[in-house]
């Protein structure tokens, strides 16, 4: 082959390349302005007044394509698949209790995107920001809503394996004390102080404003732990436990646990614990679950798993019987009021 032959091969190879790149290029800009555009037989939602103190609300992030992705929609309690009333206010993750919201955002930049939590009120107006370490996985807030906590990936990006690290904050609105990283509290288990640079703490749900559960990890194993802001302590109570929800009793726990023979980057299925007892109870969802389940009442749990827009939500009964059913398509972060 001559010199000008492997110069005309190298001209195509170089056109075919790029091509390709701009192929790729409009394919996903296409993509991503059919997100903006309402896709026909998606959820109806429309823009409104929300408020968190409203009764018998649901509330979450709204995974439809079209102007409202991403915001935080309501409605009614009863009817998760109804109509969506739009908030205006973007998050990637939400929860809210007694009319105090936390909403963890994007900000988007030229270069990268950076991460920040919002304190909201009830009419979700922004009441404080913080800026955040990595990227957002986990939130709640105490029954009274003074209390908020979140959690955040500082590197990796997936609960399944072992390369990754968490920051787990807690905020106590009334006097804006931030703990910023659980980490340095003192952790205790089987009785013994345990010191350990590979400690994570991730996935809080709150008892009440001082005490809190969650899940601490070291040396491989993870513990359901029980926290007290007031002493700065964390106390192991059960073994492989992850991403807990207290019920509204304060009685059991809801979480995503590892059972043997799954698929290691699937590991997950959605157990309650009594926390009495200590007596682990399957639900009837035998999905992989990787998420901080919802109670919606003192009987049922509510969850996301994967969907054709990204999440959408699920219940099962939390005593072990039933069938999963789909609650609503295109949803993502619940939170329920009284």
């Amino acid at each position: 082959m001559n010199r000008t032959s492997r110069l005309v091969l190298l001209l195509v190879a170089v056109l075919l390349l790029g091509g390709v790149a701009v192929g790729a290029t409009l394919h996903a800009a296409g993509r991503a302005a059919r997100k903006d555009q309402a896709q026909a037989g998606g959820p109806a939602v429309t823009p409104g007044t929300v408020r968190l103190d409203a009764p018998k609300r649901a509330f979450f992030r709204n995974m439809a394509w079209g102007p409202h992705r991403d915001e935080i929609t309501a409605v009614p309690a009863g009817r998760l698949s109804g109509p969506r009333t739009a908030s205006g206010v973007r998050c990637l993750r939400f929860f809210a209790a007694a009319g105090t919201g936390v909403c963890l955002q994007a900000v988007h930049g030229e270069l990268r995107d950076t991460y920040r939590a919002v304190i909201l009120d009830r009419r979700l107006h922004p009441v404080r920001r913080y800026d955040l370490a990595g990227t957002p996985t986990r939130a709640r807030v105490s029954p009274s809503g003074r209390t908020v906590a979140w959690t955040v990936f500082v590197s990796g990006d997936s609960y399944a394996g072992t390369a990754f690290s968490t920051r787990t904050s807690v905020l106590d609105t009334r006097s804006w004390h931030l703990d910023a990283n659980l980490e340095t509290w003192a952790l205790t288990v089987d009785g013994h102080r345990v010191h350990a640079v590979d400690l994570n703490i991730w996935g809080v749900t709150f008892a009440d404003d001082r005490h809190f559960y969650a899940t601490a990890a070291t040396g491989g194993r993870t513990y359901l732990v029980r926290g007290d802001r007031t002493a700065r302590t964390l106390r192991a109570l059960h073994r492989n436990v992850e991403c807990p929800s207290l019920s509204p009793d304060g009685t059991r726990i809801a979480y995503k646990k590892r059972v043997a023979g799954a698929d290691p980057d699937a590991p997950w299925r959605l157990y309650v614990l009594d926390l009495r007892t200590l007596h682990e109870t399957a639900t009837g969802e035998h999905r992989n679950i990787d998420d901080q389940a919802v109670w919606r009442d003192r009987h049922t749990l509510v969850y996301a798993l994967p969907g054709d827009y990204g999440a959408d939500l699920w219940t099962v009964p939390a005593d072990g019987t039933g069938t999963p059913h789909r609650l609503t398509e295109a949803a993502l972060a619940p939170a329920f009021t009284p």
